[in-house]
């Protein structure tokens, strides 16, 4: 599995080997968003014609187009969790917010395989 990102929007690739096709779907928003190619440069062109159509469909329907994150999270831990967390963001002269997000990025990029 792979993933393209455009306009901010990330979607999985996956590759059919019954049909020998790339599908790829975007990630984080309600609505089923897919797309197919039969090549990567078609794909890269597949993703954005998704992307397009979806911000398109949305106008038309007067919605918001859903964003993949707002950019706030809320998390409910353990109080130790939590403390340990503090003191490590402290040590590392970072504020927790600081902290927790390179913490994530990590984490996500170690997911995503990069």
């Amino acid at each position: 599995m792979s993933q393209m990102t455009y306009k901010g929007y990330t979607a999985r690739i996956e590759f059919d080997d019954r049909d020998d096709l790339f599908v790829g779907r975007l990630l984080g928003v309600h609505d089923i968003v897919s797309f197919h190619a039969d090549s990567v440069g078609g794909l890269h062109h597949a993703l954005q014609e998704a992307v397009e159509d979806y911000l398109a469909d949305c106008a038309a329907r007067g919605v918001e187009p859903e964003k993949p994150a707002s950019g706030k999270i809320m998390l409910r831990i353990r109080p130790e969790v939590h403390a340990a967390a503090a003191i490590a963001a402290k040590a590392s002269g970072k504020s927790l917010n600081q902290w927790a997000e390179s913490v994530f990025e990590r984490a996500a990029r170690r997911r995503a395989g990069g």
